[in-house]
């Protein structure tokens, strides 16, 4: 629910903090802000309740990933091969067909900034010799570093039932994502990337229009709505923003705008809570957004959206004010004609 007014706050922050209450619970969707560095929570609503991740699923990936960088267990320059399962996933704008190959970093920048689906399950076969343990080793992970409301299924994030998290865990792997691997950060900043030549942008557009964002990642499915895991620094402030459910791109990107905005200048105010100690909601299923945002009754509820998020329609404030020049990954790829449908494992190292 959402944080409470403390009185004798300056008036910016009043207004800002009574527009929160046209929120009612028939249209309640998770959001969270956090201040990075001391974990306090600056504003909540609902942060444990869980949700389908959709593609934010992929910054658990790219942990496993990372660690097993780190490890030693692959390179930056192991091949990912596309293998027939990778090219049976579903929703793929990559063009990549089986046997294609490319490195594992230019994977990984495939799997975060184009949020391919496809790429991120060749990158959980090489890492782990196989989908099914890959994805153990995300709820193992998910387990360590206290993601309680979290459940993972797949390495991508297309919808299963049995894969949900919280606006509260998500924020809690994206600090640790950010925090346990600084040097890997770049992964994070491409707003788009070329593979084959074929230009594939990323979905956050906060990279582009809002000075100061480091990452993290977008999604987007029926179910779910349109999510984020953003992260912003400004004048040596660190402040991570989730959002879960969202209508619109639009309103998804202003939002978060708005949340980061106000953060940063001191609207909302650190609370005592930390993130680490809220609360998740378990035995409660996820919403599932598909009748709302996916049929004949979306444009109902997209209209009552615009009214409650108004910011970036004509006429509106828009908080998305910067026009910042976007960094572009080229990724080649070539052929593997020895590449079979079943992984060849990597040897760990002795």
């Amino acid at each position: 629910m959402t944080k409470n007014i403390i009185a004798g706050k300056p008036l910016k922050r009043l207004v800002f903090m009574a527009s929160l209450f046209l929120w009612t619970p028939a249209n309640a969707t998770p959001a969270l802000v956090v201040d990075a560095d001391s974990h306090q929570v600056l504003y909540q609503e609902d942060a444990g309740v869980p949700w389908y991740p959709a593609s934010t699923t992929k910054l658990m990936t790219a942990f496993v990933v990372f660690e097993a960088l780190r490890s030693g267990e692959v390179t930056l320059t192991t091949p990912v091969t596309m293998t027939r399962n990778a090219t049976k996933q579903a929703f793929l704008e990559s063009g990549l067909t089986f046997g294609r190959t490319m490195t594992l970093e230019d994977a990984l920048f495939a799997t975060i900034t184009a949020s391919a689906n496809d790429v991120a399950v060749a990158l959980a076969e090489v890492v782990a010799s196989g989908e099914t343990s890959f994805v153990r080793r995300m709820n193992e992970a998910a387990a360590r570093i206290g993601l309680t409301g979290t459940h993972f299924t797949n390495p991508n994030g297309l919808f299963d039932r049995e894969n949900y998290t919280t606006a509260r865990d998500l924020a809690i792997l994206g600090l640790e994502v950010d925090r346990m691997f600084p040097e890997y950060r770049r992964f994070f900043l491409a707003s788009a990337v070329t593979i084959d030549g074929k230009e594939i942008k990323s979905n956050n557009l906060l990279l582009t229009r809002f000075s100061g964002t480091i990452g993290m990642k977008t999604g987007f499915l029926c179910a779910s709505g349109r999510n984020i895991v953003g992260l912003a620094t400004r004048n040596g402030r660190r402040v991570m923003v989730v959002i879960l459910g969202a209508t619109t791109e639009r309103e998804r990107n202003e939002r978060s705008a708005q949340y980061l905005t106000h953060a940063f200048d001191g609207t909302l105010s650190p609370d005592a809570v930390l993130v680490d100690h809220l609360p998740n909601r378990t035995g409660v299923a996820p919403q599932d957004m598909r009748i709302r945002l996916c049929t004949d009754q979306s444009a109902d509820y997209e209209a009552s959206r615009n009214k409650l998020y108004p910011m970036g329609l004509a006429g509106q404030e828009t908080y998305l004010r910067d026009h910042i020049t976007g960094q572009v990954h080229p990724i080649t790829t070539w052929a593997n004609d020895n590449v079979t449908d079943v992984p060849t494992p990597t040897p760990r190292p002795s």
